[in-house]
């Protein structure tokens, strides 16, 4: 089956972290697909109205919301929902490492603002969603995870790894107790995807390291993130998919 290009209209999406990156890329594949869009950002909004000018602003809105503070997430998810009247597709994409903070440096503060915003954030977004899911018996939550999360990544990372790896764990968790109300579960998990993630956490010589053992020999670009979210999203391609971590890592557990 491939993708019914009538499949997205007038569904109504909400993207986390969707600012810049992967999640920008795929709330505007969504627009594209004529849907309508919640976009999400906390410190990196000021360009995206730019990106956005082709776009009918009756079907899209943007919100800033700091998911370091779970308060806030479940406020954007009011604002959302009332905006959207509904909701069909959930992809909780916010989150960063915050920082790298080796065992020995690392506060509790610091400790708690990772795990809220990598982990909290999208645990309570989807309980949030979970009212209108149950009362329309359908619902898809897509979350995006790490490929650190099954390596425990470089050092300095070890909170940043366990929070997504919290990630990977819910995704299979509540893809079988939600399935009784026909609401799907998956999550993608990218590799090193050249985005300002790495611009800001890993240094050149770390990245051509890294290249060099992808057996694609190339980092990952966050348009190869895209078409997978949107796969998962797709019932016509995915309906019969549920728990699953789709890798996008251009072959780096085999290298």
């Amino acid at each position: 089956m491939i993708l019914n290009p009538q499949e997205f209209l007038d569904k109504k999406i909400i993207v986390t972290g969707s600012s810049t990156g992967i999640g920008m890329l795929t709330a505007i594949e969504y627009l594209r697909l004529g849907a309508k869009v919640i976009f999400h950002g906390n410190k990196s909004l000021n360009n995206l109205n730019n990106k956005l000018n082709e776009f009918d602003n009756s079907r899209y809105k943007i919100l800033k919301s700091d998911f370091t503070d779970v308060g806030q997430v479940e406020d954007f998810m009011k604002q959302s929902l009332d905006f959207l009247q509904g909701l069909d597709i959930l992809v909780n994409n916010a989150g960063t490492m915050v920082g790298r903070y080796h065992l020995e440096e690392i506060s509790k503060s610091k400790f708690e603002e990772i795990f809220n915003l990598n982990a909290k954030s999208a645990y309570f977004a989807s309980k949030s969603a979970l009212d209108q899911f149950k009362k329309q018996n359908y619902g898809c939550i897509i979350n995006v995870s790490t490929i650190s999360a099954s390596t425990g990544g470089s050092a300095g990372s070890s909170a940043y790894s366990a929070s997504k790896s919290f990630i990977s764990g819910i995704t299979r968790s509540l893809a079988s107790e939600l399935a009784p109300y026909n609401i799907r579960v998956n999550a993608i998990s990218p590799g090193t995807i050249n985005t300002k993630f790495h611009e800001q956490y890993s240094s050149k010589e770390k990245l051509e390291n890294t290249r060099l053992k992808i057996p694609l020999k190339r980092l990952g670009e966050p348009e190869d993130c895209v078409g997978p979210i949107i796969f998962l999203s797709s019932n016509s391609m995915s309906g019969y998919i549920t728990g699953q971590i789709l890798e996008i890592n251009g072959g780096q557990f085999i290298s």
